[in-house]
């Protein structure tokens, strides 16, 4: 498990690096991330609305009430997350055209 979560994080490092290049405010316009959970505007696209709900369930997940220990506030809360990323990543797979992209979504959900 240790190692998966190493992974991911690397992961995750990487789309962070390749992200300017490859998104705008513009390709965020389907999404509203006003409010404490995504949602897909009622114009948005198939994407769109597989990343707001992955967003939404996701944030749902990490929205837990503290216990007062931290390892295990933590661990209940991280769980959700790395889901979440591993849910984006296959929205990215099926709708994503950006090679790169999609080999890194492709070993997150392998990871």
């Amino acid at each position: 498990m240790k190692l998966s979560v190493l992974i991911a994080a690397a992961m995750a490092v990487s789309v962070a690096l390749l992200l300017p290049s490859v998104a705008s405010a513009d390709d965020m316009k389907g999404i509203d991330m006003s409010g404490t959970h995504a949602k897909a505007k009622s114009d948005a696209n198939p994407a769109d609305k597989a990343f707001a709900t992955s967003m939404s369930t996701m944030m749902k997940g990490m929205n837990v009430k503290p216990t007062g220990r931290p390892d295990k506030d933590f661990v209940t809360m991280m769980t959700p997350h790395h889901q979440g990323a591993v849910d984006m990543a296959k929205v990215a797979m099926q709708y994503g055209i950006d090679p790169e992209l999609r080999q890194i979504a492709t070993d997150i959900v392998a990871a």
